[in-house]
């Protein structure tokens, strides 16, 4: 539709004057409803939505996020390289989680990728310049100086995750100790006796949580947590596959592998295979994700879940607070895990 100017010249789309004019208000009531405003009168808001449906109207959201200083955009950060993020379900999940709760808002989301110096030093010349209203940053190792900078530049941030247990920033992390705990309970009451661990890598607080848990568990069934059963790696197949070969050739008596996340316990499965140890009979396996990755390997894995989608969706609303500085908003959030069994165990 093509609107017309009070002078009768022609313009190319609808303006906010002209939706003020066909409901008789002036442009600050038409705005005001426009924006969802809650101080105008009902006949009147109603007034102008008849004229905005009437000529078409479509707000200008450049013009609006300029006027209030917003961009209204926000940056997915994932500090890892790009075969990571296609490899590993747990970002698939997140980004997942971050799209449904935006799917509702006006906000545009940035997805940005820091796995090379070069990147992250793009990505500080665009945060410096707030080119995005806020930033949600995930998997966070403890030397990423980028949350301090973020802090420094006053960008509102929330955290998949914590760095520390005293986190001054907003996150929303799982309950990651409690999850591992859970996952070598079970295999201690499954009667398993030389149960060893593969961690993630221990300069992220995840991976320090998780194999807190599994010695918490130990130690509370009277064990003494073996050096020997704690095989260090990343969170990646192919850093299972190595931290399992390793593990067989100290310890090859091993009967259960508790795995800090489900790829590490794909790349275990595959070691345990190619060296003839059968998955339950003689190792049980668990992971932590519950991720696809579990439910499709022979035989299906055991696995901690955390609510990973529901992490995301979390993490947009915390962020959002952040931006809006609603002070009353939870922004530091711990979500509950639990044990889902299937057959590897």
């Amino acid at each position: 539709m093509t609107a017309t100017a009070h002078g009768g010249r022609r313009t190319g789309r609808p303006t906010l004057e002209d939706v003020a004019a066909r409901a008789g208000v002036g442009r600050g009531t038409a705005s005001r409803v426009i924006n969802g405003s809650p101080r105008v009168r009902p006949a009147t808001r109603s007034a102008v939505e008849r004229a905005v449906a009437e000529l078409g109207y479509v707000p200008n959201r450049a013009a609006r996020a300029l006027a209030a200083n917003r961009t209204d955009a926000l940056a997915l950060v994932i500090p890892e390289p790009e075969t990571r993020l296609f490899a590993e379900p747990y970002f698939s999940g997140i980004i997942r989680g971050v799209g449904a709760e935006l799917a509702d808002t006006d906000m545009q989301l940035l997805l940005t990728l820091t796995g090379t110096p070069k990147e992250r030093r793009r990505l500080g010349q665009f945060l410096a310049a707030h080119r995005v209203d806020g930033v949600l940053l995930v998997s966070v190792h403890g030397a990423d100086p980028l949350p301090g900078y973020l802090q420094q530049i006053q960008m509102p941030a929330v955290l998949s995750g914590r760095r520390t247990a005293d986190e001054t920033m907003p996150y929303v992390d799982s309950d990651n100790a409690g999850g591992a705990r859970l996952a070598t309970e079970h295999l201690i009451a499954g009667g398993r006796r030389t149960i060893a661990t593969l961690t993630g890598p221990l300069d992220m607080y995840v991976a320090r949580c998780r194999l807190d848990g599994y010695r918490q568990a130990l130690a509370a069934a009277a064990r003494v947590p073996d050096p020997a059963l704690i095989a260090h790696a990343d969170f990646t197949e192919e850093g299972g596959r190595r931290a399992m070969a390793a593990l067989l050739e100290r310890r090859p008596g091993v009967d259960a592998v508790f795995a800090a996340s489900d790829v590490l316990a794909a790349g275990a499965r595959a070691v345990l295979r190619e060296h003839g140890r059968r998955v339950p009979e003689d190792v049980a396996l668990v992971g932590f994700d519950d991720s696809s990755v579990a439910r499709h390997m022979e035989p299906p894995l055991t696995s901690v879940r955390q609510p990973i989608e529901e992490m995301g969706r979390a993490m947009v609303r915390a962020l959002l607070a952040r931006i809006a500085e609603d002070t009353t908003a939870r922004t530091q959030l711990v979500l509950p895990t639990e044990l889902v069994i299937r057959a590897s165990t």
